[in-house]
């Protein structure tokens, strides 16, 4: 008998790191409102009630950067800087230059805007075809968010994480034996009924029942208070939580973060074609788990390679599902965003509990293959 533990974590909105991916991301959504084949790279960096946007921004919109960036602080909810930030007082200092002419010169014939690894992945474990353990922690995160917007937990702030632990025995989930959820809130909240409010209102509302047992661990805010957080409690920066972004550790990342880019950075167009090619592989039943890998080098249309491990549960041989891959689908930059549609204003809904496992993202269509 196999048995394992594997943990993943996800993050609110409101934590420091992903309150910078989705000011980066509301940029780059206004830009290709504007115009569509606008090239994008902006980082975000967040510290005591400043924000920091640096990058290379190629377009013919007309952009309100502060305005974008203070109205996406309010829309997050943070209006405090004596506890995180105020999206009414904070500096904004903005960096932005034209996309270097050299990127731009192999980018315009259709090849790929920088060298890298991809990877895409998927497994039958979940309705999503994603790992369970990053879902429970998106859905326990994005919950948090939810009690707190709706009033039903008023007292919680913006910032939080969640952690799961899953249990596996013969490589099937049995059960969750622990759950970690660390949220901020306001000064003088009772936090012993504050650990009751998000067992009954965020852990018992998202998990099923079958999955939680009397052994099952339960820590919330382990160290006691946390008043001051977002940017005051520490720095945020763009691209920062990779792993939070695709599968929870559960399945290889590529060497490059996802937000702030537009569709020309393979980074971000490649990933999402492969999670989407991956779960097809799945969906159509040639194998239960699927990882792909493609590298691309700058200015070049065409992957460098293309590997495929199903990890022992393909029900034909690799080759033929590599076969599969080279027939069915265009993985040139130009044809993954013709494609998947991605010169549309979509970012901004990918940034928050996970990039993948959405159905209603392009990405994660199933097809016949």
């Amino acid at each position: 008998m196999s048995k394992y533990f594997f943990t993943s974590e996800s993050v609110t909105e409101g934590h420091p790191d992903k309150l910078c991916d989705t000011i980066s991301d509301a940029i780059l959504d206004e830009c290709l409102k504007q115009d569509e084949n606008s090239r994008v790279a902006v980082e975000t960096f967040a510290s005591a009630n400043k924000i920091t946007i640096a990058g290379q921004i190629t377009t013919n919109a007309n952009l309100d950067i502060e305005n974008i960036v203070r109205e996406t602080i309010k829309e997050i909810g943070y209006e405090n800087e004596n506890l995180d930030i105020d999206y009414r007082t904070c500096i904004i200092d903005v960096n932005i230059t034209k996309q270097s002419s050299d990127i731009a010169m192999g980018v315009d014939i259709g090849g790929a805007g920088d060298q890298g690894i991809m990877f895409g992945y998927a497994t039958d474990e979940t309705e999503e075809y994603m790992p369970f353990a990053i879902m429970v922690a998106h859905k326990l995160a994005k919950r948090l968010t939810e009690v707190r917007k709706n009033g039903i937990m008023p007292y919680l702030r913006p910032d939080g994480k969640t952690q799961v632990t899953v249990e596996y025995e013969n490589e099937k989930i049995k059960r969750i034996d622990t759950i970690l959820i660390s949220n901020q809130h306001t000064e003088n909240t009772d936090l012993s009924k504050m650990k009751d409010e998000i067992i009954e209102n965020v852990i018992k509302t998202v998990i099923p029942e079958k999955y939680l047992d009397e052994k099952t661990k339960y820590y919330i805010n382990p160290t006691g208070r946390f008043v001051i957080g977002g940017p005051l409690g520490d720095t945020g920066l763009t691209g920062r939580k990779i792993i939070v972004d695709t599968y929870g550790g559960y399945a290889r990342h590529g060497g490059g973060a996802f937000s702030g880019k537009d569709a020309t950075k393979v980074d971000r167009s490649a990933a999402y074609m492969l999670r989407h090619i991956a779960k097809n592989i799945v969906a159509n039943g040639y194998a239960k788990k699927c990882e792909v890998q493609i590298a691309y080098a700058i200015g070049m249309e065409q992957p460098m390679s293309i590997y495929i491990n199903t990890f022992n549960t393909n029900t034909i041989e690799e080759e033929k599902i590599i076969e599969i891959i080279k027939n069915n689908f265009n993985l040139t930059p130009q044809g993954i965003i013709d494609y998947l549609g991605l010169k549309q204003p979509i970012y901004k809904k990918t940034t928050n509990y996970g990039h993948f496992g959405k159905s209603y993202l392009p990405w994660e269509k199933i097809v016949k293959i």
